[in-house]
């Protein structure tokens, strides 16, 4: 296999990380407009975990693209 052909093939596995943080973002909030509409009074306790989690998620997604970024710098172009 060329090398490069392996390279775009990693960087498109890296878009794996991407969808993982989604659904995950996704779910977070979810489970906190569902919290939220059960006890309104617990928004302000459930409101600072979601965006903790919001951050981690996020944090997997950037290094996602962080890694496709490395991958695409040692992709031959010859």
């Amino acid at each position: 296999m060329d090398p490069s052909v392996a390279g775009l093939i990693g960087m498109g596995l890296c878009a794996v990380g991407f969808n993982g943080a989604g659904l995950g973002i996704a779910y977070i909030f979810g489970k906190t407009i569902e919290t939220v509409g059960r006890q309104p009074n617990a928004e302000a306790r459930v409101g600072k975990y979601c965006w903790i989690g919001f951050a981690l998620c996020e944090a997997i997604a950037l290094f996602a693209l962080v890694l496709a970024f490395i991958i695409m710098g040692y992709i031959p172009t010859a």
